[in-house]
């Protein structure tokens, strides 16, 4: 399978799920975007990375590359594998001595981990169409910053639409640039589809 080279295009924070961020990761030289939804202590490693800032201390992620290349283990390259249930899955492509080898990761720790080895993150095709969301405007944030928006919404919210206006509804929220909103409502339309 082709990979898809994947680049962080902002996040959003949500105040209706207590600590609850919207990663958006975006294609590149594309329009597609997956909005991962991760933690607040996983939105805080992964802006603290990408704004190259060292915390007194070191943060999980750090301990975990300090660790990694006190031991000659390195992060290749991410791939986001999966998407099962509304939750991605990723993998670190790791290697040590020559031997590359793939260890199973949640795409938020992953994610925090490209950023501080500066590795490429990847996808499939797959898992684009799937879980995938397209932005129709041409201008795109820089990666280097973190957007903050607020929000609030409803967990069963969208149980009532029907799958077009879901549809209609997916596409309004995208361009207003919504897209915890748009995650959810996706997640709605594919647990329908899978039901069928």
């Amino acid at each position: 399978m082709t990979k898809i080279g994947l680049e962080i295009v902002g996040m959003s924070y949500s105040q209706s799920q207590s600590g609850a961020y919207a990663l958006i990761l975006g294609e590149i030289g594309g329009v597609r975007r997956l909005p991962v939804i991760i933690g607040g202590f996983e939105a805080q490693s992964i802006a603290l990375g990408i704004e190259r800032m060292q915390p007194s201390r070191p943060l999980t992620h750090d301990l975990f590359k300090n660790f990694a290349d006190h031991y000659g283990i390195k992060i290749l390259e991410v791939i986001i594998n999966k998407f099962k249930e509304g939750v991605f899955h990723a993998v670190l492509v790791c290697d040590h001595e020559g031997v590359v080898s793939e260890i199973d990761a949640r795409t938020s720790d992953a994610v925090a981990l490209a950023i501080r080895y500066r590795c490429p993150m990847y996808t499939f095709e797959k898992i684009l169409d799937e879980a995938g969301i397209v932005i129709k405007t041409e201008e795109e944030e820089p990666a280097t910053e973190v957007n903050i928006e607020q929000e609030g919404a409803e967990d069963d919210e969208f149980t009532e639409y029907l799958t077009d206006e879901l549809e209609d509804m997916l596409q309004k929220t995208i361009e207003n640039e919504e897209y915890e909103k748009a995650s959810r409502i996706r997640d709605e339309i594919s647990k329908r589809r899978n039901k069928y």
